[in-house]
């Protein structure tokens, strides 16, 4: 997220306005609703992490323990674990 100059951004009257409220401060404007975005849009991430997700999965099914796998993997065993038991619902849906 890049900062920009609320001068450069706002009319003066608006700026008066805001200073009424928070004078000097940072403050955060969140998107509206209809311009949000879902987690990783713009990114590959959620299908780097399905594939790493599968990879698990498949190990865990070959017989490779879940300590194994936590520091194969680089996370702790909880997650390794709630990674297992998401795969196997997900393999029990049509689609998922």
């Amino acid at each position: 997220m890049s900062r920009k100059k609320i001068e450069n951004v706002l009319p003066a009257e608006v700026i008066e306005l805001i200073q009424q409220y928070v004078d000097g401060q940072n403050i955060y404007i969140p998107r509206k609703a209809e311009s949000r975005q879902e987690w990783g849009t713009g990114t590959r991430i959620k299908e780097e992490l399905s594939v790493r997700n599968q990879e698990i999965f498949n190990e865990y099914l070959a017989g490779v323990k879940a300590e194994e796998l936590a520091k194969r993997y680089y996370l702790t065993e909880k997650s390794i674990r709630r990674i297992i038991r998401e795969m196997k619902i997900c393999s029990l849906k049509p689609v998922c």
